[in-house]
């Protein structure tokens, strides 16, 4: 399945100077083997590959000396080719098991620059924050992947010229045509389901079914479980599936604020805070913190003590909160109330895919804006509804308050633009 981050690898890949290898941290089940592992059989001769969490024998040859020669030479013999710079991508996976191999990135990219190597790590974030790693600080490319995006999603079901459409009416502020509006429509509704995991996309795919998407998402929410009870300590798991399992009851709240309580009766910063530190560097989480000021720049005016987190792929919030399929694919203008919080999530997940930083703005507890972006020098307000009734009194107070470049309103409208604001709809939020 097609992907963005591809170009970004390939114009890497073709950098004339100050390529360093390159390391790509995502979630669990984001597809980043598969991507790396595409890619370098697609632009390269030959590919390398090596899995440091099961290969022990390759983990264990970075143990002690990590000159580049001696590793790239056993590296040919473990992998039975010949590793010849431009011509064979090295992939080292599951990276973040092996500290010295990480650590011999930096001489890598010192003494062996000509060499193209890739690694990933689904954990990466967690090791490289929670242990006494010696990271290659200016050394390494980073970039991020996430789960699919709805655009993605649409590319996989074949159907780029409807995203075509929607790109140039989104450039114009033109309606869709009504067929073409109703179908992206139906197609959004699915993806709030299946979500943006590879596997449940593809057995979507196969099947032309909704029914065994939940079991797929069951098994990759396993996974997560796995990884909390493998590299946290069982005191810390407790906590961190707590404040994992609890996102669904914080977003069902009008108030849609972290309560540590959720999570546990008597919960507090202190008791949870690695909990969520763990799950924020593992990526399966997106931290959307309070701004007090709606000002340039947005980043220094930060609440720390208040924020929201939201799933990173909408469909294990569907999946985990138990809300039936039937109720999603039927919603018209009349809606369950957690239909508003998942869709929600699905506008937080798209904006962090395009690395925007995640905002949202109370007024002294009186409105609530969803979204603050900062673009360059514009701040751009962001206002979510689920249906086709858009005022809004907490978009109005903050336009009063701070006079921002332009609004957004995200809704189940067409395209449109009035009153500088640009309304967006639900399918549309990936041109942003």
């Amino acid at each position: 399945m097609k992907r963005k981050i591809t170009e970004q690898f390939v114009q890497w890949k073709n950098k004339s100077t100050g390529r360093m290898p390159l390391l790509l941290y995502g979630a669990r089940q984001v597809g980043k083997t598969h991507i790396i592992r595409e890619f370098g059989e697609k632009y390269y001769k030959n590919v390398a590959y090596f899995n440091l969490e099961t290969n022990q024998s390759v983990s264990s040859y970075f143990v002690e000396n990590i000159e580049p020669e001696r590793i790239l030479r056993f590296l040919e013999m473990a992998s039975l080719n010949r590793i010849v710079p431009n011509d064979t991508l090295i992939i080292l996976d599951e990276i973040q098991s092996c500290e010295r191999a990480l650590t011999s990135l930096k001489y890598f990219n010192e003494i062996m620059p000509e060499y193209h190597i890739a690694c990933a790590g689904s954990l990466l974030g967690v090791a490289i924050n929670r242990e006494n790693y010696s990271f290659p600080v200016g050394n390494v490319d980073s970039m991020t992947l996430f789960p699919m995006d709805f655009e993605e999603y649409l590319w996989a079901l074949n159907e780029e010229r409807l995203c075509n459409e929607i790109k140039k009416c989104f450039g114009e502020s033109e309606a869709l045509p009504t067929a073409l509006h109703e179908k992206a429509l139906d197609y959004f509704k699915q993806y709030l389901i299946i979500g943006g995991m590879p596997r449940a996309i593809l057995e979507y795919l196969e099947t032309k079914s909704l029914i065994t998407i939940p079991d797929i998402q069951n098994k990759i929410m396993n996974d997560y479980i796995a990884d909390m009870t493998k590299y946290a300590s069982n005191k810390e798991s407790v906590k961190i599936r707590a404040a994992y399992n609890s996102i669904p009851v914080q977003l069902a709240k009008d108030n849609k604020k972290f309560q540590y309580k959720l999570a546990q009766r008597g919960g507090t910063a202190t008791i949870f805070g690695v909990a969520l530190e763990w799950l924020n560097f593992a990526g399966i989480v997106l931290k959307c913190e309070r701004i007090t000021h709606g000002l340039m720049p947005i980043s220094v005016h930060r609440d720390l003590s208040a924020f929201k987190l939201y799933m990173s792929d909408v469909g294990l919030l569907t999946m985990i909160s138990g809300m039936s399929q039937q109720t999603i694919l039927s919603a018209g203008e009349v809606q369950h109330n957690f239909i508003g919080s998942i869709i929600e999530n699905y506008v937080a997940q798209t904006f962090a895919s395009k690395h925007y930083s995640l905002h949202y703005w109370t007024n002294e507890g009186i409105s609530e804006l969803d979204f603050v972006l900062q673009k360059d020098n514009d701040i751009i307000a962001v206002e979510v509804k689920t249906g086709i009734r858009t005022k809004s009194k907490s978009l109005n107070i903050f336009v009063t308050k701070y006079n921002p470049a332009y609004s957004i309103r995200i809704s189940s409208k067409n395209f449109g633009y009035q009153n500088n604001i640009k309304s967006v709809p639900l399918y549309a939020v990936f041109c942003i």
